[in-house]
């Protein structure tokens, strides 16, 4: 805690200087003060010429944001660039320089000061948990001690490009039917806004009594005029409660992933990706060398579901008492059977790894399918709930007129 409260406090220092070569050279350095990053410097064979804290401007341009996506395209150029022979702080080089995303490009650069001033490439990471999770800096860790970490840099860039693929796909399926409830309710808003105090004029002059159904939609837009500010403020105020109470209540949040794995087609493609989830991480972490009870804490802090990180722990429990995980599995009735048959295969056939990866493999390319047949099934349903509405408020405004057209 203590040693987290110092880096915590460090300050961000530029510097200039003149390498082994003779070349000019700068860059960034995290540090309690000047001497120290001149320290720093001068291990690495740098002969500083210019040190100054970093300026801190409150009106500057903000920051581009790291995106799972950059750590994902970092980690295979790190990947790439070993796999070719460079050597690691060479490699941090290379691909410092062919980043677009100038924050990404600081942080690269940032780590790599970390290790050439003698620190290992894991605990460089662990400087950084915002961008880099406690599995990401296990499996680094364990390439390191092995001396494979080439290899294993290319196994965590497979994962993370897999994972946010995935990620992004179930994102997309969460997406459509949210904008379909936005974009009715944007378009019947401005009809009773704008379009239905126009007929309500119009109808003034008539004298006559109004069919049932127009007099709702009147009072329905009357009711929205006067208080659209108020209905917008609650609908704010509920979306803000409800994602605070999902970070501040995990019995809420664990109600709450209860509930979404039991909606129509969405619940089946949450359900499909937590197990693509589970297969991906721990083939990833068996493969890694790291001990199956272990790797089975970090698949369970990576399920992304309280209903599966739950049934991962009691797997892991299980298993930690000598009971085999396709039997583990099995017993808490949240994986389908052909997940577990796959599994035992694999057990039974000492390549466990490959089997969870092609477990994976399966299920990520069931929420593919899923996902664009919920697209396809959403068109027509966008269109025929748009219909329903702007037709129903069309034929309220209209039923007046056809009723005096009889009358004549």
């Amino acid at each position: 805690m203590a040693q987290a409260q110092k880096v915590a406090k460090q300050a961000n220092f530029v510097w200039e200087g003149i390498d082994r070569k003779g070349n000019k050279t700068k860059g960034k350095l995290s540090a309690d003060n000047i001497a120290i990053v001149k320290a720093q410097l001068r291990k690495q064979g740098i002969t500083p010429s210019k040190v100054k804290k970093e300026a801190v401007s409150l009106t500057g341009p903000r920051k581009k944001k790291i995106t799972p996506f950059d750590i994902a395209i970092f980690t295979r150029q790190m990947a790439t660039m070993m796999k070719a022979g460079v050597p690691l702080i060479q490699s941090f080089d290379i691909v410092a320089d062919g980043l677009e995303n100038p924050t990404l490009r600081e942080l690269v650069l940032d780590i790599k000061n970390e290790v050439a001033s003698g620190n290992s490439f894991a605990s460089a990471l662990k400087r950084h948990p915002r961008h880099f999770d406690t599995l990401f800096c296990n499996l680094i860790e364990s390439g390191e001690t092995s001396g494979a970490l080439e290899t294993m840099l290319e196994r965590v860039a497979s994962y993370l490009e897999k994972s946010e693929t995935l990620k992004k796909k179930v994102k997309k399926a969460l997406t459509y039917p949210i904008s379909v409830v936005v974009v009715a309710i944007i378009v019947t808003a401005i009809l009773l806004i704008k379009v239905v105090p126009q007929f309500q004029q119009l109808f003034a002059g008539f004298g006559a009594d109004l069919p049932a159904f127009t007099m709702f939609v009147i009072h329905l837009s009357e009711w929205v005029q006067e208080w659209w500010f108020a209905a917008l403020g609650g609908i704010i105020a509920i979306f803000f409660l409800f994602k605070e109470a999902l970070h501040r209540s995990p019995a809420f949040a664990d109600q709450m992933d209860r509930f979404s794995l039991k909606i129509p087609i969405i619940g089946l493609i949450l359900n499909k990706s937590a197990i693509a989830r589970f297969g991906r991480v721990l083939s990833t972490t068996f493969a890694a060398g790291v001990p199956l009870v272990d790797a089975l804490e970090s698949v369970a802090g990576a399920s992304g579901n309280a209903v599966y990180r739950n049934a991962i722990m009691q797997i892991r429990n299980d298993v930690a008492s000598g009971t085999q995980l396709q039997f583990s599995m099995k017993s808490t009735g949240v994986f389908p059977s052909m997940a577990v048959q796959m599994v035992s295969i694999g057990e039974e056939s000492g390549a466990l790894d490959s089997m969870l990866d092609k477990v994976a493999s399966y299920y990520e390319e069931e929420v593919d399918a899923l996902v664009d047949s919920l697209t396809s099934l959403m068109e027509p349903l966008i269109m025929s709930v748009l219909g329903v509405l702007v037709g129903g408020l069309i034929i309220a405004m209209y039923l007046p007129i056809f009723q005096l057209g009889n009358v004549v």
